[in-house]
């Protein structure tokens, strides 16, 4: 159950050790390799090089992060090789010169490295997430059995860690205090960018240096009918940066993280600028947090994904609580929203044959909609502990409309 006190900054965070975390990292997806019977991986996409060697790619537009790629070669046993642009930061492997898998140019050199680290692809049983067309038109597989490293790399980064979890707990926490500052910037006058502004200068102040999530501070209808649509003719959220000021009143969905060891934090509220709640809107906050204290209460060691969603939804007198092109829980890690993913497209059947395990982490989004009064969304980071569930959010505590 989620505690509503008043938020604080005192807290002291468990110490993740980060030597031991990329080991096992490298360790458990080397055990996948050989359980799958292949023998190696040719990895390019940004949280599975962070996975394998604990380089943490840059991603300040997407063609820096398109074009100047890591590339990581994981044979399925012995040390992998990174190729990095800049500073690798401290990995587990070898490092090599940068690669340039997008240009014919040097689609050679990548077959050289592979050949050297894995052997003549053909014959070679190999992962593979990103296949360049400079690749394809080099044949720099030619010959291999492919398969998508996403096979390989999805059950091994599916439960976390004593160390990820910790590394996913700080990185939250620093969003919490960050957002502070955001809160009280948020007031009538001001805009989106300025908001935004405070948020990312008080999280760089505390030492941070990847915003994973584009800070989200969206001002929402007070019905369903008074906002942009989406395809399937629900409220759209989130919709584009247009810089209108603040107004008294205005109800305002925060959505925005950050990455601490490329572990990222997804922080979710309602706010409403310039004044306190009244007695309409808290009351959709208590609605809220009765559903999302009876979601919670479902994540356990065995309980599936199915048992999640209809907790949810029975908390909210038998109607999904939450929008239809979301979900009401997604995992979060070295990507903002990964699996487990509840209440998702993927159907019940999905959601029924998926058993929740130790380790595993559900972000718990629902949304109340008072349609002609209030809304309310938030998250909480929730993960599966050996005999129950563990809030990893809101400590020590949790405040309606605020921080």
């Amino acid at each position: 159950m989620l505690t509503v006190v008043t938020a604080t900054t005192d807290l002291t965070l468990p110490s993740p050790d980060l030597a031991r975390m990329r080991g096992d990292r490298l360790a458990r997806l080397q055990a996948e390799l050989v359980a799958q019977d292949l023998d190696g991986a040719v990895l390019i996409h940004g949280p599975h090089v962070t996975y394998a060697t604990g380089h943490i790619p840059d991603a300040a537009d997407a063609s820096h992060a398109s074009f100047r790629r890591a590339v990581a070669i994981v044979p399925a046993e012995g040390s992998p090789r990174l190729h990095v642009h800049g500073d690798p930061g401290t990995v587990v492997g070898e490092v090599a010169p940068a690669l340039w898998p997008e240009l014919d140019e040097d689609a050679g050199a990548l077959r050289e490295t592979i050949l050297d680290m894995i052997g003549d692809p053909a014959g070679k049983r190999l992962a593979v997430d990103s296949i360049t067309g400079a690749m394809v038109r080099a044949d720099v597989l030619a010959g291999a059995d492919l398969t998508d490293a996403s096979r390989v790399l999805g059950p091994v980064r599916l439960a976390k860690t004593d160390d990820e979890i910790a590394c996913i707990e700080a990185s939250q926490w620093q969003a919490e205090r960050a957002m502070a500052s955001a809160r009280d910037a948020c007031v009538p006058g001001a805009t989106r960018a300025e908001v935004a502004g405070a948020f990312l200068a008080a999280l760089w102040a505390q030492g941070a240096e990847h915003n994973e999530i584009d800070p989200i501070f969206q001002v929402m209808p007070r019905t369903r009918a008074g906002g942009p649509r989406t395809f399937n003719d629900d409220v759209a959220f989130p919709t584009g940066i247009a810089e209108a000021a603040f107004e008294t009143g205005d109800l305002v969905w925060v959505d925005a993280g950050h990455g601490y060891e490329g572990y990222a934090s997804d922080y979710g509220r309602t706010w409403i600028v310039g004044r306190e709640p009244n007695d309409a809107e808290l009351s959709c906050f208590d609605r809220w947090l009765t559903i999302m204290d009876a979601t919670c209460a479902a994540i356990r060691p065995g309980a599936t994904l199915g048992d999640v969603s209809q907790a949810a939804i029975a908390a909210n007198g038998g109607t999904r609580p939450w929008l239809p092109h979301f979900y009401v829980g997604h995992g979060v890690g070295l990507e903002s929203a990964e699996m487990p993913m509840a209440g998702s497209d993927l159907g019940e059947e999905f959601d029924d044959s998926f058993v929740l395990a130790p380790g595993m982490i559900i972000v718990v989004e629902p949304i109340v909609w008072d349609d002609g009064i209030a809304s309310y969304r938030a998250e909480e980071i929730v993960t599966v502990t050996a005999d129950g569930h563990r809030v990893l959010t809101s400590a020590p505590g949790y405040a309606p409309f605020t921080t």
